[in-house]
């Protein structure tokens, strides 16, 4: 398949249609049919990325109600997380697999084993760090496979390009996909956008999103530790490398960025930004040799003009918020409470969001299971279902966010989407005795962004 040089796509074909792109030159058709599960067939589930949300989605697959779905196989690069994935699945769903040692596959090709054990129809689960993300979805729609996949779904312009070609195919192959930005599968949030869309608020004069708390994951990380490999040190701490996740900002704060576009109904189309490195050691003195920024500030635009703005900080013993708001101009609103969705969701008739709320939500279900039922609803129906696109979208708005304060440039999403940085290329190749595709430097440092310094790309 032939990605190198596609007829870029603009920002107006990106976000018409709710984000569909003509992308049909950059990859022939694969010319599969349609595929539909019977509805008292056995699905059978695949994990591939065996870390915490591997696991987690796993476990959701597993619990959808009146189902039977059963866990076939696995995938990882590392044995480790492999072996603690499924001491923790075994816990509680071991009834639901059937995990014997040859169907738990290991290595950069072990995707591949693990999809051969599925027959069309059947899902895979998608959650290695997203640098892989377009690679283990072309080979799922090959095999004709139903997809559930984590977020972000790529990590820059030409991983976003590869991505929204493969949605068109899994599209002509009638496939079913799942797309981890929970919070629109969030009711409460769900019924606050009704009534934002409705007018409830009138019309919408600002947004704003904040995730700021200390370090979390592998937002920072030491220098490698003698005898691993660069790539699997990356990999392992995958937070902190562009390439590897898109960093902290892809990461952790897309679920804001989009759920706050979602209530807006639009997409940002430009952003300017700023942030910095604060800390760059622990607290025994270690170096931290990440690519993040330890705070940003990113004020989004829409296209009528509304701002939209998105601050994050990783800091320890500063002031934390993690939660989202909604301003307008016949009131104001709580969209996600705490953490990336958590409710109650709330309307009130002021801006300082105090006295009585006029409505707040009052559904408690789980938004990671809810869109694992709605996922696998479509599947027994046979009805379209693709999160894809809309997956793409965000993680370019974020990206967009991300460069921006990188750079410290306006960066908009024509440019976000046509960026010709790749970040990983040859990704499909990498093996265990791989260059990472970041190397550090004769100086043993790893290149960090350097606003003002480097304009058209982040490192």
């Amino acid at each position: 398949m032939d990605f190198e040089n596609p007829k870029l796509p603009s920002r107006r074909t990106l976000l018409k249609a709710g984000g569909t792109v003509a992308a049909g030159s950059l990859l022939p058709s694969l010319g599969f049919g349609n595929v539909h599960m019977s509805n008292d067939e056995t699905i059978q589930v695949a994990l591939v990325g065996c870390g915490g949300r591997g696991g987690g989605a796993a476990a959701n697959a597993m619990s959808v109600p009146g189902q039977n779905l059963k866990l076939v196989a696995v995938a990882d690069v590392f044995q480790d997380r492999m072996d603690d994935c499924l001491r923790n699945l075994n816990n509680g769903y071991k009834a639901k697999m059937d995990l014997p040692k040859e169907r738990q596959f290991l290595g950069f090709d072990a995707y591949k084993e693990a999809m051969d054990c599925l027959k069309p129809g059947d899902i895979v689960i998608l959650t290695t760090p997203p640098a892989f993300r377009w690679v283990h979805f072309q080979y799922a729609i090959s095999k004709k496979l139903n997809i559930f996949m984590e977020k972000p779904v790529s990590t820059d312009g030409p991983s976003a390009r590869k991505m929204l070609a493969l949605s068109d195919e899994a599209d002509k192959a009638g496939l079913k996909i799942g797309v981890g930005l929970m919070s629109r599968h969030s009711v409460a949030l769900q019924q606050l956008h009704e009534k934002v869309t409705n007018g409830d608020l009138g019309e919408i004069l600002l947004l704003r999103g904040y995730r700021m708390h200390g370090p979390a994951a592998s937002f920072e990380s030491t220098p490698k530790p003698d005898g691993m490999s660069h790539l699997e040190y990356q990999i392992r701490r995958f937070h902190s490398f562009l390439w590897a996740s898109g960093g902290c900002f892809s990461d952790f704060y897309i679920h804001h960025i989009d759920h706050l576009s979602w209530m807006k109904n639009s997409w940002p189309v430009t952003a300017q930004g700023l942030g910095g490195r604060h800390y760059r050691e622990n607290a025994e003195g270690l170096p931290l040799i990440d690519q993040n920024f330890d705070s940003y500030s990113v004020e989004y635009t829409f296209e009528d003009g509304t701002k939209f703005i998105f601050d994050g900080r990783c800091v320890e013993g500063a002031h934390g918020i993690f939660s989202s708001y909604v301003h307008g101009t016949k009131g104001s609103a709580i969209a996600a409470r705490s953490g990336d969705c958590n409710g109650p969701s709330a309307t009130f008739a002021n801006q300082t969001m105090t006295g009585t709320p006029t409505w707040i939500s009052t559904d408690r279900s789980n938004p990671y299971q809810n869109e694992w039922n709605t996922l696998v609803k479509n599947i027994r129906n046979n009805t379209a279902y693709n999160e894809v696109k809309r997956g793409v979208n965000a993680s370019l708005v974020t990206a967009m966010g991300r460069m921006a304060a990188h750079t410290a440039q306006v960066v908009t999403l024509d440019q976000m989407l046509n960026c010709a940085h790749e970040f990983a290329p040859g990704v499909d190749k990498l093996n265990y005795q791989s260059d990472s595709p970041l190397m550090p430097g004769k100086n043993g440092k790893y290149p960090v962004p350097q606003p003002g310094k480097l304009t058209d790309r982040e490192f």
